[in-house]
């Protein structure tokens, strides 16, 4: 073993090539690319499979949870309605607090595209268009 090990070192202290050169592979932009799109097309299929398995947290809305409609009434404070199940609830949110400020005895009609994702609908509309 000890023979092997002092010939392998003799051989690359006599050798002309740096060790680094002789093995060096030589830069291929096509696989680079193919390689860059493979990760990007395996992070789009793993966001999509997140949203279809609905895991707590993932996703929103349909657990029974809503954010009806919000305030800002500071820079970082804010005043939320949210629905849970038939109730609503007056909420003030701030960086250190959050406290439930009232229950409302009649909920207020709750507007699908008013205030509450409308970002997010308005990209779906133009991203359905193209």
């Amino acid at each position: 073993m000890k023979a092997l090990k002092s010939t392998l070192l003799a051989g690359l202290a006599l050798s002309s090539q740096p060790v680094w050169a002789a093995g060096a592979p030589e830069l291929d932009m096509g696989a680079t690319i193919g390689s860059l799109l493979l990760v990007l097309v395996l992070i789009v299929f793993l966001a999509w499979l997140l949203r279809r398995m609905k895991l707590p947290g993932v996703s929103g809305g349909e657990n029974g949870l809503q954010i009806v409609r919000q305030v800002v009434v500071g820079q970082r404070e804010r005043i939320v309605l949210v629905q849970v199940g038939d109730e609503q609830l007056l909420i003030g949110v701030t960086p250190q607090n959050i406290s439930m400020l009232t229950k409302l005895e009649t909920p207020l009609p709750v507007s699908a595209g008013a205030g509450n994702g409308e970002f997010a609908q308005q990209l779906g509309k133009l991203l359905k268009r193209q």
